[in-house]
């Protein structure tokens, strides 16, 4: 893992360096929007919905819509009158009990580890939320906003960790505009539904649930690309993610596994199967194999054909052409001193 913010915990006089880790990530399976018929990527542009002008980025700026529809315009100025903080502290703000904090107002977590000349007073501080079973109300500066946070202990493989998990303002949690009218419910009713949580009574074990829709997900995807239902396309990009990265690793596996059958695999971005980048080498090689092959049948039947003997009689009147040849050559060798004369003369 890769520390996203470095600060420090501060209780009363103590001070504990550290730096702070995103505990969570998100698998959850994205599509791309593609066109249906050639798998090509859907792009969107900038346009103003007053004059229907594509704008370009340096012209975007920030507006806050009002209730009405009206829109307030804020620049780049007015931004930066805001209050804001780039403080690098986490500061204790009280220690409350556990169940005093509805989950509902947790939003994100975060791992804190200790920098090295921390690693004592963090243990101090772990212990103490263990021992007085509660949690931590802080606040603390991301991405210069002050949020609210609490710490509080995980048990984890690599042991006990002091998690860091933001929380939601009181006024961001919706109220319920409805109301349940269940009638009157019978005391046998009641028995049977305790009956039933006991039955379904037992101990969390998150390993116990998986995504399943993930999995059908890739297995989907798989079984299509072995069946070769695959669009490629000449602006194609790799992409980050689980889901594309698999992609590509099955698809060259299966290009693998059709080139030791020789068989052809899917074309590849520029449409042809060679890799080459006017699609014009791979039919021009194909032909030269089968004409390759052609002239070695020729030969070995020729081979069978000629007799023996021939091969001698044209290697002798070979040598004869250039016995009769070598000559021409000499004379033009003497020649040559001739002229150097010439010039030694001129000169």
């Amino acid at each position: 893992m890769r520390a996203i913010w470095k600060g420090a915990v501060s209780f009363g006089l103590v001070s504990v360096p550290v730096k702070l880790y995103s505990a969570t990530e998100s698998h959850d399976v994205s599509f791309r929007q593609v066109h249906a018929s050639d798998g090509g990527r859907i792009k969107y542009q900038r346009v103003c919905a007053i004059d229907g002008e594509e704008v370009a980025y340096a012209d975007i700026a920030k507006g806050y819509e009002t209730e009405d529809g009206e829109m307030v315009i804020l620049t780049d100025d007015d931004l930066a009158d805001l209050p804001s903080t780039s403080s690098r502290e986490i500061a204790v703000e009280k220690f409350v009990p556990t169940d005093q904090i509805d989950p509902m107002l947790f939003e994100k977590s975060y791992y804190l580890e200790p920098e090295k000349t921390g690693a004592k007073p963090y243990a101090l501080l772990r212990q103490a939320l263990l021992d007085a079973d509660r949690m931590a109300v802080v606040t603390v500066a991301l991405r210069q906003r002050t949020s609210v946070a609490v710490l509080r202990v995980r048990s984890t493989e690599a042991g006990d960790v002091i998690v860091m998990q933001t929380m939601m303002w009181p006024d961001e949690i919706r109220t319920p505009d409805f109301s349940i009218e269940a009638g009157e419910v019978k005391d046998s009713e009641v028995k049977m539904a305790t009956m039933l949580v006991d039955t379904l009574a037992g101990d969390f074990d998150a390993t116990e649930f998986e995504d399943d829709y993930a999995g059908a997900v890739e297995a989907l995807v798989k079984a299509k690309i072995e069946g070769g239902e695959i669009k490629r396309t000449p602006t194609s990009t790799k992409s980050s993610g689980e889901v594309v990265d698999l992609l590509a690793a099955l698809q060259r596996s299966v290009k693998a596994a059709q080139s030791a059958r020789g068989e052809s695999g899917p074309e590849d971005e520029d449409g042809d199967e060679d890799g080459d980048e006017d699609g014009d080498d791979a039919a021009d090689e194909k032909p030269a194999k089968k004409a390759t092959t052609k002239k070695s049948t020729a030969k070995k039947s020729a081979a069978k054909k000629a007799p023996a003997k021939k091969a001698p009689a044209k290697k002798a009147t070979a040598k004869k052409a250039a016995a009769k040849k070598a000559p021409a050559k000499k004379a033009t060798a003497k020649k040559a001193p001739a002229k150097k004369s010439a010039a030694k003369k001129a000169s």
